[in-house]
C-alpha cells in the first residue's frame, strides 16, 4: 500500500486529529489572548471585525470563537472509530467496551464539576452539576459510543437525522409554561426551561442549556465519528479530502438553510448551529488531513501534536497550575521596557510554560487519557 495516499493502516495514528484538537486545545488554552496581543502590536485596538471574531455571540449568530466548544466535540467523535477498532481487534468484549465507556463518562462528569461547576469549594450552595464542556462531551460521547457499538453506518447517519429534527420539533412546538411554543429567547425557551425544572438550584444561571440539549452534542459527536469512519476507510487521500470538503460545503449551506426557521445559536445548541459548526470542523479537518496525512508536511503541526497528544490536560491544568503567574515572574518586569510588544510576550511566555509541560509528558511518552 501506498503510505503517501493517506489510506489508513492498522496500527497508524492519524495524526492530523491529533493536531485538529491541539488546534483547538490551543484557544482555549491561551491563543486567543496571544492572538490579540500580537494584533494590539500593529493596531490598537485590533481591528472591529477581528476582535468580533474572538468574541462569543450574545445569542443568536456565530463567531470564530463559538466554533472552539464545538470542535472539541467533532474530533471527540473523529477519534471514535479508530479508538473502538483498535479495542475490537485487541480482543476486547462488548462488555469491557461498556465499562470503558461508562468509566470515560463518569470522569468526564467529575473533570465537568471541577472545572465549571465549584466542585473542589465542597459548598452546596455553589455546585453546579451541568455547567461544562466536558460534560457536553460526555452526553455526546455515551450516546454516540451505544450508536457505533449497536447500529450500522447507513442508521449511524440515520440517528443524527433523528436527533436534530426532533430537537427542533421540541423547541419550536413544545409549549414552554407562561410563554407559549416556538419561543427561543434567552430567558424563554424549551431547554431553559427543562433545565431549571430539573437542575434547579444546581443550575449554573448563564443562557447556555445542557439537557435537551444533549441531543444536539450528540449528533454533534457522531457528526465526527462520520469524519472518523471515512478517514479510516480504503479510499485514497485525496478521495478522502475531496469527501470531506463536500461534506463540510454541504453542513454550511443545510445550517445555514434551517437556520432560518431554527436559528443558528450555540446558547441552545441549535440543530442549525450543529450543521454549521459541523461545516467548518469537516474543513479543517480536510486541511489538516491534506497538509500532515496525505502531502506528509508535518514538521509545523508538532507544537499541535504535543497539545492534542494531551487535551484533557491542557484543559484542566490551567485549574490548578497558573501559567500567567509564571509568566509574571520570568517577564513581569521586563514587558514594560518592550512597549507595544509586552503584553504579547507575557501572553507567549505563558504559553510557552503551559507547552513544556505538556512537551514533557510528550517526550516521556507519558498521555494522560480515560
Amino acid at each position: 500500500m501506498n503510505t503517501n495516499d493517506g489510506k489508513s493502516r492498522i496500527g497508524e495514528r492519524i495524526l492530523s486529529i491529533d493536531a485538529l484538537r491541539g488546534f483547538d486545545m490551543f484557544w482555549i488554552a491561551g491563543g486567543t489572548p496571544l492572538v490579540l496581543a500580537l494584533a494590539k502590536v500593529f493596531v490598537n485596538p485590533p481591528p472591529e471585525w477581528l476582535s468580533r471574531q474572538f468574541e462569543h455571540k450574545l445569542w443568536n449568530g456565530f463567531s470564530a470563537e463559538d466554533l472552539i466548544m464545538p470542535l472539541f466535540l467533532f474530533v471527540v467523535g473523529a477519534a471514535m472509530p479508530f479508538s473502538f477498532s483498535r479495542r475490537i481487534e485487541q480482543g476486547q468484549s462488548r462488555r469491557g467496551l461498556y465499562l470503558k465507556v461508562i468509566r470515560r463518562v463518569a470522569i468526564l462528569w467529575v473533570l465537568g464539576m471541577i472545572m465549571q461547576g465549584h466542585l473542589l469549594e465542597y459548598n452546596v450552595s455553589k455546585l453546579h452539576f451541568f455547567s461544562n464542556t466536558l460534560q457536553a462531551i460526555a452526553v455526546g460521547y455515551a450516546v454516540a459510543a451505544v450508536v457505533m457499538l449497536n447500529l450500522s453506518m447507513v442508521w449511524q447517519i440515520a440517528t443524527i437525522a433523528v436527533l436534530l429534527v426532533t430537537y427542533w420539533l421540541l423547541m419550536v412546538l413544545v409549549p414552554v409554561p407562561g410563554q407559549g411554543a416556538g419561543v427561543i429567547e434567552p430567558e424563554a425557551n424549551l431547554a431553559r426551561w427543562i433545565d431549571e425544572m430539573i437542575l434547579g438550584r444546581f443550575r449554573d444561571g448563564v443562557h447556555y442549556t445542557w439537557i435537551l440539549s444533549g441531543l444536539g452534542f450528540a449528533a454533534t459527536v457522531l457528526l465526527g465519528v462520520m469524519s472518523g469512519h471515512l478517514l479510516r476507510s480504503q479510499r485514497s487521500g485525496w478521495r478522502k479530502v475531496a469527501m470531506l470538503l463536500g461534506l463540510g460545503v454541504g453542513s454550511l449551506v443545510a445550517g445555514r438553510i434551517w437556520g432560518i426557521w431554527f436559528p443558528i445559536n450555540k446558547h441552545v445548541w441549535s440543530s442549525s448551529m450543529v450543521l454549521w459548526a459541523g461545516g467548518w470542523s469537516f474543513l479543517l479537518l480536510a486541511v489538516f488531513y491534506l497538509l500532515i496525512d496525505v502531502l506528509r508536511w508535518r514538521a509545523w503541526a508538532f507544537p499541535l501534536v504535543v497539545i492534542g497528544a494531551n487535551a484533557i490536560t491542557a484543559y484542566t491544568i490551567g485549574k490548578f497550575l497558573d501559567f500567567n503567574n509564571t509568566s509574571n515572574v520570568l517577564v513581569g518586569k521586563l514587558a514594560p521596557h518592550l512597549g507595544a510588544w509586552g503584553e504579547f510576550v507575557q501572553k507567549l511566555v505563558a504559553l510557552a510554560a503551559l507547552w513544556l509541560v505538556l512537551w514533557y509528558l510528550y517526550r516521556n511518552k507519558t498521555f494522560i487519557r480515560i
